[in-house]
This record gives structure tokens, sequence and C-alpha cells, in this order.
């Protein structure tokens, strides 16, 4: 595809999504231009300037907090059914854009388009799970030990929701959070990464058409734009009660120290160092699908990646010459080429992490099986394409301990049964992800026990990368321990109220204590 190619789809698909055109600036969202400084984003597909964004200042912030608190006082008296069907034609609204805020996606971030899709996808499906959720925000009924007294228990908006998201789903996370904290009652300021901050100024354009049409407050949805700096006024706020943060774990345990020094709410979801278990029983070919896309997937660069693969040493050498040559079938390139498996990395920062992580391993005693590096020359003038990697490690090493957003590979062996393999995938402060491969059953269901995997998702003969929108999405030990998406994940947005209802015309007190008034 010819870079000229590229501008023009990414400045048509720009203009439908309301982005004022290459390298202008623009505003917040909220109708007024930040003052801030300028944030400007390059491409990592060609190096290519998409445009510029105008940071948030304090007194821009403060205006934003000031529409928000407004927005919400009429927000959270609107019943939830309601407020699900804006969901609904934020969800259709996705659905007609779907195209061009993939290719957008795509060429900011740097992921395929066939992610990019995806990811778009995503943000429909969890405004389908939302509009149904709307109408079953339920709580609980409960027996009264007390004669003619009624209990139950109820829940309420939280009020707002801070939402600080990473650029390696520079959409579909801002929507897990909003399409459910909207239909709960609350409203939201999102900080997305400034490594893509066009991409949420496309989706603040298309939820601002929607409240516009409906007649409802433009500050049920903001954006914020900037470095930490404009994070920190969210983490540190007590106006805002619910920070939910993606990103690395040394993200995470800043603003978990912020928020509970205001003992505000937290919903955390932090690095993963995923592994997949392949056992004596494993079907190979299944094997290598799951491995080749979790680890070179997104460039390496999801939290669900598959970082590391625990081998039976029957299986060792078998599984590694197959995943070689997989990897001599890879095609590296501009990701809107749908022909190409791997796109860029997100920044020349990002290389260069790459690139100390394989001088590591190789350090503490590894070797490479399919050698990394930079590539150059036509197609790749950003200097962000990198080779997916893989090193045979073991599992101690301070770098395979590490999570490095790339597509690096470790093999590790074990041998005797599969505790031995949970062992060791459980050997990591990380909790997100994991995977057994085995047609065993019992290996299965001791992978899954109480003693199994320590991971927030086990998944058994698939991968460690994607997750259904259904299912409760987050980690353990310092991932952070929340969850977004599906399942009850809501009540995280929601604050739980208890009630009691008496109904006879005399008050009995605790303990049987008597005032005779």
């Amino acid at each position: 595809m010819e870079i000229t190619t590229i501008e023009k789809k990414i400045q048509s698909a720009l203009n439908k999504l309301g982005v004022k055109e290459l390298n202008q600036g623009t505003s917040t969202g909220l109708n007024f231009f930040g003052n801030g400084e300028i944030i400007e984003s390059y491409s990592p597909v060609d190096g290519k300037l998409i445009g510029k964004v105008t940071s948030t200042t304090k007194e821009d912030y403060e205006k934003v907090l000031e529409t928000a608190q407004t927005a919400f006082k009429d927000w959270r008296l609107m019943p939830a059914p309601q407020r699900g069907e804006i969901v609904r034609q934020f969800g259709d609204k996705l659905r007609e854009l779907k195209q061009p805020l993939g290719e957008l996606v795509s060429y900011e971030m740097g992921k395929s388009l066939q992610e990019g899709l995806g990811e778009v996808q995503e943000m429909i499906d969890i405004c389908d799970f939302a509009v149904g959720l709307s109408r079953q925000l339920h709580g609980l009924t409960m027996h009264s030990e007390r004669p003619g007294h009624r209990m139950y228990e109820q829940y309420h908006p939280l009020g707002i929701v801070g939402i600080i998201s990473a650029f390696n789903f520079p959409v579909a996370v801002w929507s897990w959070n909003t399409a459910l904290a909207w239909i709960c009652g609350d409203v939201c300021i999102w900080k997305a990464s400034e490594k893509a901050p066009l991409c949420s100024i496309a989706c603040q354009n298309i939820i601002a058409d929607v409240l516009k049409d409906n007649n409802l407050p433009e500050g049920i949805s903001c954006i914020v734009n900037g470095d930490y700096r404009v994070g920190e006024l969210m983490t540190t706020d007590k106006r805002v009660q619910l920070i939910s943060a993606t990103g690395s774990i040394r993200m995470g345990k800043i603003v978990a120290q912020k928020v509970a020094a205001r003992l505000g709410k937290t919903l955390l979801e932090l690095g993963g160092n995923n592994a997949i278990i392949v056992t004596p029983d494993a079907d190979i070919k299944m094997t290598v699908i799951g491995a080749v896309f979790g680890a070179v997937g997104t460039a390496g660069q999801r939290c669900t990646s598959t970082r590391r693969l625990i081998i039976h040493e029957s299986m060792y050498e078998k599984v590694k010459n197959a995943l070689v040559d997989a990897y001599k079938q890879l095609r590296i390139g501009n990701p809107l080429d749908e022909n190409n498996h791997v796109g860029p990395l997100i920044d020349k920062d990002a290389v260069e992490m790459y690139k100390n992580a394989l001088s590591k391993v190789v350090e503490e005693g590894g070797s490479l099986v399919v050698e990394g590096g930079v590539l150059e020359g036509e197609g790749y003038e950003s200097g962000c394409y990198v080779k997916p990697a893989i090193a045979e490690a073991e599992n101690h090493f301070e770098i395979v301990q590490h999570e490095t957003f790339a597509p690096i590979l470790y093999l590790l062996k074990y041998s005797g049964d599969v505790e031995n393999a949970i062992e060791i995938q459980n050997g990591v402060v990380q909790g997100l992800s994991s995977a057994i491969m085995t047609n065993n059953l019992r290996e299965a269901e001791r992978f899954l026990s109480v003693a199994g995997s320590d991971c927030g998702i086990a998944n058994v003969n698939i991968g460690t990368s994607g997750a259904e929108i259904g299912g409760a999405f987050g980690g353990e030990k310092e991932t952070g321990g929340g969850r977004e998406s599906g399942s009850d994940a809501w009540k995280v947005y929601m604050r739980r109220q208890t009630n009691t209802i008496n109904y006879t015309t005399e008050l009995p007190l605790a303990q049987g204590i008597k005032f005779d008034l």
C-alpha cells in the first residue's frame, strides 16, 4: 500500500469521525480548546504526524469537573433502562463508523487492521451487554430478625468515574468502563494515553452527537488530554469517586497510593506475564496457533500477550521446532495491509526496551532460538518495526520475571507432572491470564482448581490472549485485582446500600434495650 494511499485513507477516516484535518489542533470535546502544551500524535506505521491535540491545564480540568458534576445531577435521575437506550444509540453509531474508527486505531496505535476493527467490535459488544444489563441492576431482599420489618439492598451510582487508559487498546478499554458506568448512572472523565490521543477525540465526537440528539448534557462524557500530570489531577481529586486505571504495575502502584490516601475507590488493570503450559497430552497444532497468536498479536503489546511457554521436556524439541517453522511464515509490515501479521511497536522507546530485553536474556544465560532485530528500509521508515523473537530461558531470570511490551516469547522447560508446571507459571508477581494445552481431563481440572492457576483468567486449549465481553476481565496479585466488562463487574461502578423498613407501630431496639418514653 502506497504511503499516499494510507494518508488518503486516514484523512477520510478522520473526516468521517469529525476529527480535524491532519496536523491541526483539536479540542477536549467540551467546546473549548485546552490551554496546555501541544501533544503531537505520530503514527508508528510510517512515522508521519497525524495531528495535534491541546493538553488540559488545571483550569481546563476544573471546567471539565464542573460540567461533569452538573450533568450527574440529571443523569442519575434518568431510569436505568432509559440510560441503556442512550448506550444502544452509541453502539449503533459505532456500527456505522466501525471501518473508519478501526482504521484510525490501526494507524495511530499500529495494530493490524483486523485487530483495529475487532477492537471497535468489542465496543459494540459491550454496548449490547450494557443495554441488557440496564434492566438488571438488581439488589437482594433478605429476612429481618425483627417482626414487621423488611430488609433489602440496592445500588446507586457513584458519581464521577475517572478512566485512565493505555495506548495498546486506545478505544475498547474506555468503552468497557463507560458503557457500564453510564447505565449505572455515573458520568465519566477519560484521560487517554498521550500516545494515541486522536482515538479519544474520535470517540468523544461520536458520543457527543448521541447526547446532543437526545438533549442530554455533554458532561456525561468528558475527556482530558495530557501526560501523568493530568492523570494526577484525577487521582488526587476526591470529587472523582472511582479511578479505573489501565497500565503498568509501576503506574498502578502510584495511582493506588494516591487514591487510597483520600479513601477513594480504584479499579486497576495492570501488567501481565502470561504463560501457556504445554503438557505431553497437548495438541501440537493447537498449541502453536495459540502461542504464535498470543505472542505476536498486536506486536506483543497486549496485557494478555503470551510471554512464557512452559513445555514438558518430552515435548520440548517438537514444540520448539514447530514454533521456529511458524515464525518463518510471519509477515511484518504496514498493519493496514491485511496480508501482514505483525505491525510496529508504538514508538522508538518501545523498540529500545525490546532490544534491551533481548540483550538481557542472553546476558542471564539464555539463548535466542529466533533472533530478533529492528527492520529497516522501504516500508519500515518509522523505525518501529521489529522481528518477533523466541528465547530459551529460565523462569527465575530477571528479564523473564519482567513484562516487556514486545513480541518476545520465552521457552521454559519443565519435568514431572503438571504441578511443577503450575508452580513455574505462578512464580511471577503478575496474575492476569494463563492457559494450559492438554487433552488430559485430570490435568485440565487440576489447572483450574483452587491449587491451580493463580490468575484472574485461566483457559484450557485456547491461548492467553483475547477475552469475551460476557466474562469479567482482570487479574490478581500485582495485576491489580480489578474486574471490567462482563459478569457482575458493574457493581464496582455503584455504591451499595442496605435498607430496613419498619411497617409496625413499635420500634424494637438492638440487644433488647428499652426506653420508657
